[in-house]
Formats: C-alpha cells, structure tokens, sequence
C-alpha cells in the first residue's frame, strides 16, 4: 500500500463497507450473480499473481486443507506428550494432572530454551513482550537480558525455537509449564535439567507420539471429534480442475490417515462393505504422502519415489515414477486400472519427480497453498519460486476486529498525536531555557510551563498505555494482535509479507473468487500494513 496515505485508506475501507476502495468483492461462485466477501474471508495479496499464468495448485493437508479443533487436537497433543515425559522421559506424576489452556500461545512467538522465557518480537527483532514461564518480565529485565548487546542475537536455532505453526502451541504451553515447575520444585525436575534440556525432552515427547500413532489413531477413530468439517472443500477443487488446472496433494502424512482424513473433508463415507473410498482422488491428479517436507523442495535430494497401491498400502518401487518389474518377474505389478487413469499416489520422492508426473515447464507455473511458514511457504518459494499461499485462520478473527474497534483506534491516534505535540513543547522549552538568551523573569515563567507540560504529558502518557492495553487485550489476553507488536509489525507479520504471495483464513476462500483473477497488492486493505493507529 505504498503511496496511500493512512486516512485516505481509512476512507476507502470505510467507503466500501468492508470492501476494498469503495467497490464491492463479490463471491465468484455465486448463483445470484456475487456479493459481499466478508473481509475475514478476504484473499490478501503481497506480490502480484495471475491466476491464469498458473498451471497447477497444490496443497498441504494437515492444518490447511484439514483445520484441526484446537480444544480437541491441541488438547489430545498436550496430554500425550504429557504422558511421554512422565512413563518414558521419568519427569514426576503430578504433571499428569495439569491442564491445557488451548487459546494462550499464538503462532509467531519464539522460545528462549537457555532462558526459559517465551518471546514476541517486532519485524527487527526488538523483543517488546517477554514472559518467563508464565510470569511477565519487566522492561528493565528485557532491556537488560535481550537489549544491551553488542551484536544483535538472530533469535534462531540452536538456541531458540520458533512457533511458527498451530500444532507448536501445546509444547509451547508445556514448556512454560515445566519452566515454573523447575523454578517451584528445582529438585523434581529429572538429572536437575536445565531449561534447554526440558525443551529438548518436550519435543523427544512429541516425536513419540507421532511415532507411535498415538494422535493419528485417535483422529482416525473419530474425525468429526477433530476436526473442521468444510463443505467448501470439494466445489473450490472441481472449480480448479474445471478451470483446466491441475491439482495436487503433498503431505507429510501417510497414505493411510491421509486417506482417512481426505475421506472424511470429501464427505464421502464407505459402501459395498469396503473399509474405506477412494472417490476423493477423482479431484486430484497426483498426491504424494510421506514426502519429508522441507526436504521435499530440493531437488538435489535423492529420494526414493514409490508408488502407493491403495487397496492394500503396498509400495511399488518406480523409476522416477515409472513402474518397475520386480526382480525374478518380468510383469509389472501396477495399482487399480480405474486409479492408474486418473489421480496417481505415491510416497516419498523430491520436488522434481513431482514437476515431471505434472509436465510442469516452469515452477512459476505452481500456486502452492500451506499452513507452514518454513516448512511450506518459504521453502517452496525461495528454494523453487513457486508461487505461494499461507493459511492463517487466526486473520478472520482479526482483520474483523480492526473493522470493530476502528473508534478505539482514532482515539488512541488522537492520544498519540497530544503525547507527541507536548513532547515537542517540553523539548522546545528545555532548549530555550539552555540557550541562556532569556531573563530571570521569562525563565520563571518557562519553568512553570514546563512542569505544567510535564504534569500534563505524563497523565496524557498513562491514559494512551492504559487505553493501548485494553485494545491490545482484545485481539488477545497476553500478545496482543498477530500481526503487530506495538507500532511495528510483528516477526510473524513480517514473514508472511516476505515469504507469502498471498494469505487468507482459509484455503477454501480461493472459490469465493474467479479461478482466472489477477491478485494486485496496490490497491488492496492488507491487515499486517494497517496499523492499529492509523485511522
């Protein structure tokens, strides 16, 4: 939104009611010739992209396709890796009574493991919001801790971990926990570890559970319990593939659950007595399960592409995805005839067997649609130069609560405009008074002013933090809005601008518009760009 100006967009999103510049964002796909698009569903543009210049359009499952319910999920995470720590890891018992508070962590926080404090930071990495455990640190602790430094810290691995995706917030949550816990009961904790090797135990508790299935077998048992139902899902995909597109599944998941969860978002239930469908491929040309993302983007990578029989689960070794004899047989074992002429399954593989199976020419071609700021978005866009989107379901909630508290906002910019106009006077009169060039009679006066400014400027100072806590408390109890940290955008906010064509609420927010539109930033409300102050 360079070269509009803060009121000016104000007008225009005011104009619009929601819309962008006065005109209405109409609902593509619907019957009665288009309306509204409620801006939490909004698609949200960084870079320009034209949706005709696109080819294919993939996605992820977990957590983009599949929105999992974090008061279920999060909860069934918490307390399976709870019991991890304490029957495999020998942390104490009573941990078994804790409970979960799912809505507490928010993505784009970042863990000081050595420290035990959990951080929110602005796009320069200043930290303006610090807890240890779950006690606040005061300005002075974080000044002194993360601000007097010759050498500005990266905030990044070894030392720190980054919350960058929702299924992080549970052992963002334990580990908080666990960081009172040692700092309440220091002989408790096993081997007296420290806080950087309680982290390390938290996340050997998660990978146990994702080894042993334990989430997956719940899930599997009841998806309804866990996750979203969306009946979006299955016209946004028709609508894709019907626009000449090809469409596309790559998942870290396994064919298995992957097939249990695609099942259950296609709403498609077994029949003839079969334990499971395959009837949601018909909306896809390949899907690739197991496919090791990050690693899947680089194509230097050798892994093995196997190709998935789905009846069965069984791997086929391929070349290149290319059926292979096996050894002593001169026939080829191939998967379901029926299957074979439409959508493909395989496992594992790398970036360039999936350009191949899809005759892709140039990787601008591809719309990559993720959840994960590393693990989708940058990767797929720095290392390919595909074309990104980033799901954000948290965006709906905010960007309609900016549109709520749009008063709140005015009355905290006229707040700021007073503290910055009596600053100025208290400066100007301080410099007066150092120039030496005024008589006894006008110093009296000046200094009298002055500590009637000063009076002034601290009571106009604590009102404007008071009313800044109270909006910032509304977007959340402890970090405020997603998207900002004080004035400045937040670390998130300024990932999701660098690394993300595009982003929105929700992957299925894509069939509210045209499958052929041109996505242009100019002109467009962006949530990160619109300060909390700026109307």
């Amino acid at each position: 939104m360079d070269g509009i100006g803060a009121d000016t967009r104000a007008a225009l999103f005011e104009k619009g009611n929601g819309a962008i510049g006065g005109q209405r964002s109409c609902i593509w796909s619907s019957p009665e010739g288009g309306c509204d698009i409620v801006i939490g569903k909004q698609i949200f543009c960084n870079r320009s992209l034209n949706m005709k210049s696109i080819v294919a359009v993939g996605f992820d499952m977990d957590y983009t396709l599949a929105q999992y319910k974090p008061e279920t999920f999060e909860s069934l995470a918490y307390e399976g890796t709870v019991r991890k720590l304490v029957y495999d890891l020998g942390y104490p018992a009573e941990l078994l009574e804790w409970s979960f508070d799912w809505s507490y962590m928010v993505r784009g926080l970042v863990l000081d493991k050595k420290r035990g404090n959990i951080l929110k930071m602005d796009r320069h990495k200043y930290v303006k919001v610090a807890y240890h455990g779950f006690r606040e640190l005061s300005k002075e602790d974080k000044v002194a801790t993360y601000g007097n430094t010759l050498l500005r810290d990266s905030f990044d691995e070894p030392d720190y971990a980054l919350i960058d995706t929702l299924f992080s917030l549970a052992e963002a949550y334990l580990f908080a926990q666990l960081v009172d816990f040692k700092d309440k009961n220091p002989g408790k904790v096993p081997k007296d570890a420290d806080y950087s090797h309680m982290y390390k135990d938290v996340r050997a508790a998660v990978d146990l559970c994702h080894r042993d299935g334990t989430l997956k077998q719940m899930v599997a048992k009841d998806p309804k319990r866990y996750i979203n139902e969306d009946t979006s899902i299955v016209p946004m995909l028709k609508m894709l593939r019907e626009s000449g597109r090809a469409t596309f599944l790559v998942t870290n998941s396994l064919w298995d659950y992957t097939n249990i969860v695609m099942n259950f978002l296609c709403g498609l239930k077994p029949s003839d007595g079969c334990s499971s469908s395959f009837d949601w491929l018909q909306y896809f040309d390949v899907v690739i399960t197991g496919s090791a993302k990050p690693g899947f983007f680089h194509d230097e990578i050798r892994a093995n592409l196997f190709e998935v029989e789905p009846e069965s689960g069984m791997l086929i070794n391929t070349d290149n995805g290319t059926p292979m004899a096996q050894v002593g047989s001169t026939s080829l074992r191939l998967p379901l005839k029926s299957l074979r002429e439409g959508c493909r399954i395989f496992q594992g593989g790398n970036v360039g067997h999936l350009h191949k199976l899809l005759s892709i020419e140039s990787s601008s071609q591809v719309l990559y649609v993720g959840d994960h700021i590393y693990g989708d978005i940058l990767r797929s866009k720095k290392v390919l130069g595909w074309r990104t989107m980033l799901v954000v379901p948290e965006l709906e909630r905010e960007v309609e609560l900016l549109w709520q508290l749009k008063d709140t906002r005015k009355q905290l910019q006229l707040l700021r405009i007073q503290r910055d106009h009596i600053e100025d006077e208290i400066h100007h009169l301080k410099w007066s008074l150092k120039s030496g060039e005024t008589d006894d009679a006008s110093k009296e006066k000046m200094f009298s002013e002055l500590d009637k400014l000063q009076s002034q400027g601290e009571e106009v100072r604590l009102s404007h933090q008071q009313a800044q806590r109270e909006c910032h408390q509304k977007f959340h109890k402890v970090w405020g809005q997603l998207m900002k940290t004080g004035y400045q955008n937040s670390r998130f906010a300024h990932q999701v601008e660098r690394f993300a064509c595009l982003y929105t609420s929700q992957v299925t927010n894509l069939s509210l518009y045209s499958p052929d539109k041109y996505y242009r930033p100019s002109e467009d409300f962006m949530p990160h760009e619109f300060d909390i102050l700026s109307i």
